[in-house]
């Protein structure tokens, strides 16, 4: 479960930031998470929960933006949706496809005091 050490990771950069930017506690936390980052996002929630008790962030919500994913394919040279790796092109078929969106886990904003 890799999702726990992404919620740690979250954590470090949380605390790591309040000590930069002056803040005591988190209220909400917004994540970008595209459909190829390969998170499952209820497992995020439940190590979020778990890895924020006794710190800065707890009780903080966890707010996930789906962010869609996108490839160039290269045989058409179109920008095509992807929902998985090795997906086809919508518009041609191929399979050649150059992803350029939809790979991305990160920090959009917090809620801090």
């Amino acid at each position: 479960m890799h999702e726990m050490s992404i919620a740690e990771g979250i954590i470090q950069v949380l605390e790591d930031q309040a000590k930069a930017q002056n803040y005591s506690r988190v209220k909400t936390v917004w994540l970008e998470i595209g459909p190829l980052a390969m998170i499952e996002t209820e497992s995020l929630r439940f190590c979020f929960d778990a890895v924020t008790r006794n710190s800065l962030a707890e009780g903080a919500k966890l707010k996930i933006i789906k962010i869609p994913g996108e490839a160039l394919c290269m045989q058409c040279l179109k920008t095509v949706p992807v929902e998985k790796r090795f997906d086809a092109c919508v518009e041609c078929g191929s399979y050649q496809l150059q992803i350029t969106q939809g790979e991305e886990m990160r920090i959009k904003e917090l809620e801090v005091e």
